[in-house]
């Protein structure tokens, strides 16, 4: 029997997929959470085998609670099951740990079978978000990023403002959490970002990230 939690602020969306969840064949729903937080606490107390989790949730989003139990709890095989289709999501969840991304539109019969995968330890992630992550890769090539003098170059030129914002586009944040955090709007969150990009030479944030995770941008 696989044990499941679901994690997402919808309270009908997890009454419904709960219900469908526990009338499929070996599969068992052991607790319904609506943040990060819930979510970290209940995987302690209920030890599930496959946590579904949101991306967008109060209090504690997807991302982060991810990154967080893969260390706590690194026995619990975490499935993204978002309507987000965004490159940063879906670079920060395989980032944060995440052994698969799943959009909701997909059938209970996709859902079904990526739960029994990534109980199996198996990468699951639909052939479009699949291609969005070879594509991201594929940016990060030489050609890319241009010469390595100029990548130091960029390494010089980013503010330690810009370092810290990139550090929580690392971590997966949209622009009201980092602003949220650097006691900054959204707006000057945006703006930062978008330098970032002209600097690192990058088309995204998911390239930003992976720009940051290549060379161990440090805090400042």
């Amino acid at each position: 029997m696989i044990r499941v939690l679901i994690a997402d602020d919808h309270h009908l969306f997890r009454e419904g997929l709960a219900r469908v969840l526990n009338e499929a064949p070996g599969i068992s729903v052991v607790a319904s959470v609506s943040n990060g937080l819930e979510a970290i606490s209940r995987v302690a107390e209920f030890k599930p085998d496959v946590v579904l989790m949101d991306v967008n949730m109060p209090k504690l989003g997807g991302v982060e609670a991810t990154s967080q139990l893969r260390k706590i709890h690194p026995q619990a095989s975490v499935l993204m099951l978002t309507v987000s289709e965004e490159e940063h999501d879906l670079y920060a969840a395989i980032r944060a740990g995440a052994r698969g991304y799943l959009l909701k539109s997909a059938t209970t019969v996709e859902l079904i079978d990526a739960i029994q995968r990534v109980h199996a330890k198996e990468a699951i992630l639909t052939p479009g978000m699949a291609a969005k992550l070879l594509n991201e890769f594929a940016s990060l090539s030489p050609g890319t990023l241009n010469s390595d003098d100029n990548d130091d170059a960029d390494t010089r030129t980013l503010t330690e403002r810009e370092r810290e914002v990139l550090q929580w586009v690392v971590r997966g944040m949209t622009n009201k959490e980092i602003g949220s955090q650097l006691s900054l709007s959204p707006h000057t969150i945006k703006a930062h970002i978008r330098t970032i990009l002209e600097k690192l030479h990058v088309r995204s944030r998911a390239g930003a990230a992976a720009w940051a995770t290549r060379h161990e941008t440090p805090k400042s």
